[in-house]
C-alpha cells in the first residue's frame, strides 16, 4: 500500500470514528481490531487524534480491515492486494490458486491434499471461503496473493465464466501456470503450453510432478525451496548435478 493512501485511510477512519463514537467506545472498537491503544496523554480532548495515533503505526492489513467495517471506499485495488485470503494469513507455505469448477471440488481437495506434504497450500475457492465472507473478494486476495496457478481442466473447465477470469487474471499478472488435463483440453492463452496429461495416475503422483515443476522453473524455484526450509521439508535433490 502507498503511503499517501495509508494516510487518506487513517484520516477518513479517524474522522468517522471521532463522528459516530464517543472516546471509551472509539477505544472499545480499536481493541476489536488488536489496535494497541495510545498511552501517556490525555486524549480526551481530540477523538480523532487519539484513533490516528492509535492506527498510524498499524500494518496495511488491519487498517484496511478496518475501513471494510466501516465500509469506507478503498483506492482500486487494495482490497485484494494488500490482504491474504483467510487461509494464507500467517503462513510460509508456497500459495497455489487452484482452479476448478464447483462440481469437480473433490478433485481439487484431493491434489490439495497431496500437495500440503511439499510446502504447497492450495487455495480451493468453494471450500476455503465460508459462508460469513465474500465470495469474490476473497477470490481477488488469493489471484493477487498465490504464487502460482494450477487450472484442473474437467469438462465444462472452459464454459466457466470465472475459471476463464482466474485465467485471465494470472496471465494478465505474469504468474506460473500449470494446466492439468482431467478430459478437456486447455483453451485461449493457455492453450499453447503444454498441459500435464492424467494418464490414469494417482493424486499423490500427480502433485510430485507438480512439485517438480514448480522447483524447476525459475519463476517458483526459489519460494517454493524456501517454503520447505521454514515447513522442514525433506525434499530429494538430484546429487548428479554438475559442481
Amino acid at each position: 500500500m502507498r503511503v499517501t493512501h495509508k494516510l487518506a485511510l487513517v484520516d477518513k477512519i479517524g474522522q468517522m470514528l471521532a463522528d459516530r463514537f464517543d472516546f471509551g467506545e472509539i477505544s472499545i472498537f480499536l481493541k476489536t481490531f488488536k489496535v494497541p491503544l495510545p498511552t501517556g496523554t490525555n486524549w480526551n480532548t481530540s477523538n480523532l487524534e487519539y484513533a490516528k495515533s492509535a492506527l498510524h503505526p498499524m500494518g496495511p492489513e488491519v487498517i484496511i480491515a478496518i475501513a471494510e467495517e466501516l465500509e469506507i471506499e478503498l483506492p482500486r485495488g487494495q482490497a485484494a492486494s494488500a490482504v491474504p485470503p483467510t487461509i494464507w494469513q500467517g503462513t510460509n507455505k508456497f500459495r497455489l490458486f487452484i482452479s476448478h469448477i464447483a462440481k469437480d471440488k473433490d478433485k481439487a481437495m484431493r491434489l490439495r491434499t497431496c500437495l500440503a506434504p511439499y510446502a504447497v497450500s492450495g487455495f480451493v475457492a468453494h471450500e476455503d471461503i465460508s459462508p460469513t465472507e465474500d465470495w469474490q473478494r476473497e477470490i481477488e486476495r488469493a489471484l493477487h496473493a498465490m504464487d502460482a496457478f494450477l487450472a484442473i481442466h474437467t469438462v465444462g473447465f472452459k464454459q466457466s465464466i470465472w475459471t476463464q477470469q482466474e485465467i485471465g487474471f494470472a496471465v494478465g499478472r505474469g504468474t506460473k501456470i500449470i494446466s492439468f488435463k482431467m478430459g478437456e483440453d486447455p483453451t485461449g492463452f493457455i492453450s499453447i503450453r503444454q498441459a500435464l496429461p492424467r494418464q490414469n495416475r494417482k493424486a499423490e503422483e500427480v502433485a510430485r510432478e507438480i512439485d517438480g515443476l514448480l522447483g524447476a522453473d525459475q519463476a517458483t524455484a526459489a519460494k517454493l525451496l524456501a517454503a520447505k526450509k521454514a515447513n522442514r521439508v525433506v525434499a530429494v535433490f538430484d546429487d548428479d548435478i554438475p559442481f
